[in-house]
């Protein structure tokens, strides 16, 4: 992925924002099943690809079934879960599969790299990704690219993270899209 920072909308005010913006990718969080249609529209209109969120989706249920219609019905350009059967599923569809992790502790470092062998999605998202040196340790053990997400919040956590060793980084603070277009 050539954009260094991903726009990520939480609410119709901020993905407005992104349209806007030069940005190409962006992500859309928490959303409604009903707000999909128009979303979609809105950013093929804008020439803009988004990836959504599958597990922030209000009224779906984040499974291989409702990525498959997500696919279908909306065409994304990618998806991001915590779920298995959901970056399964994606790859499947040919969208964009990136696997969510949250970097707890030691255990859900070792099981979450059990995962991601397991699934290969495209990339995956650290969180929070405001520690390099957990960055760099997650890109030692695995050669899938790696979105840093969650708790960034300066431009020098953004320099640190892709340092490190991230491919992007998704955030939802504007100022860091201005800084970094």
């Amino acid at each position: 992925m050539k954009q260094k920072i991903i726009p990520a909308s939480a609410n119709m005010k901020e993905f407005e924002q992104f349209l806007q913006s030069d940005f190409e990718i962006g992500v859309f969080l928490e959303i409604h099943i009903s707000q999909l249609k128009n979303i979609a529209a809105m950013a093929k209109q804008a020439g803009k690809k988004m990836i959504y969120h599958v597990d922030l989706i209000q009224g779906l249920k984040s499974d291989d079934f409702a990525t498959e219609y997500i696919c279908q019905e909306f065409r994304p350009y990618g998806l991001i879960s915590t779920k298995s059967s959901v970056i399964q599923k994606a790859k499947q569809k040919h969208v964009l599969a990136i696997q969510r992790v949250f970097l707890l502790d030691s255990h859900a470092i070792e099981k979450s790299i059990k995962l991601v062998k397991r699934t290969q999605p495209d990339y995956i998202e650290v969180l929070p990704g405001a520690m390099p040196w957990m960055i760099a340790e997650i890109k030692e053990k695995l050669d899938t690219p790696i979105l840093a997400g969650g708790l960034i919040r300066t431009k020098e956590d953004v320099g640190n993270a892709l340092k490190a060793g991230a491919a992007g980084i998704t955030t939802s603070k504007k100022e860091l899209w201005e800084n970094f277009k």
